[in-house]
């Protein structure tokens, strides 16, 4: 794969076969366990690890991840313990930030987006998500990114065609997210048809593109990789089980197992839809 960005720790993550990419809202439902459930995905096989910092008005979110997002908000997540967390938490893989422009152009004693990067690059984050952020407003932070060494990720939905695409597509860094439905975020039972024409659309951009919304299985990782993704994003999928664990009052340890295991299907998943595409490739 292609050097695309400024993280070599992101571009490492898509040198090895498609990219398993995890997402959990930092402090859910408490910061210690928090900690031991990201730790758990890396345990599972995650490549790179998008830790929400939550907004109060998550706007590209679904019921799921609004819930896990209020629940880290009540338990006192600010971006300064989320930023102790980035530094704190004992992963491999390289961690990417997913929050909203607000947060980030207030962040400090100066109003635009600077500290809030370089505070970020001081915590070992190697990238953002910032799903509100237009690429057409996005110069400022995309020139903070570049000078503190962060990729800065776009999402790019189904509709998103033309002279918009061009301009995320000129914004972009270290991998493109790759909306796989419309609509906002959660788990689903099936993957969409809308998948395969998004990926088709940016085949000629030389950047890895990552499909999420939606998966919740390995035979989902496995159609989506085979399809042609370079790697799957899945966030209320697991979001989903840290929230049984608070309905159910299970054990730190029980949830951090259900994770890791889920990581592992996905990851397996993943594999085997990359093994497909090879084995397609080569019988032409």
């Amino acid at each position: 794969m292609a050097d695309t960005g400024n993280s070599a720790a992101i571009a490492a993550a898509f040198d090895d076969g498609p990219a398993y990419i995890p997402y959990l809202a930092v402090g859910d439902p408490d910061y210690e366990s928090s900690k031991a459930y990201v730790e758990a995905l890396d345990r599972g096989g995650a490549d790179v690890i998008e830790l929400g910092l939550p907004f109060s008005e998550p706007i590209a979110e679904g019921p799921t991840i609004q819930g896990a997002l209020v629940r880290s908000l009540d338990g006192g997540m600010t971006p300064g313990r989320f930023f102790e967390f980035a530094e704190e938490v004992d992963v491999e893989a390289p961690l990417v930030c997913m929050t909203y422009y607000n947060l980030i152009y207030q962040y400090g004693e100066a109003d635009g987006p600077r500290p809030f990067v370089e505070r970020a690059a001081a915590a070992g984050i190697e990238g953002l998500v910032v799903p509100d952020l237009p690429a057409e407003e996005a110069d400022p932070l995309r020139e903070a990114c570049d000078e503190f060494g962060l990729d800065l990720v776009f999402i790019v939905a189904p509709t998103t065609v033309g002279d918009r695409l061009d301009r995320i597509m000129g914004q972009v860094s270290g991998y493109v997210y790759v909306q796989a439905r419309l609509g906002t975020t959660g788990a689903r039972d099936d993957v969409s048809d809308q998948t395969t024409s998004s990926l088709d659309r940016l085949r000629e951009y030389d950047v890895p593109k990552a499909v999420g919304f939606g998966i919740s299985a390995g035979d989902h990782a496995e159609r989506i990789v085979a399809g042609g993704a370079d790697g799957i994003i899945v966030g209320s999928a697991l979001v989903d089980i840290v929230a049984e664990g608070v309905e159910n009052d299970l054990s730190t340890e029980a949830v951090a197992d259900r994770l890791e295991a889920l990581s592992r299907e996905l990851t397996a998943g993943a594999k085997r839809g990359q093994a497909a595409r090879t084995e397609a490739v080569e019988s032409r």
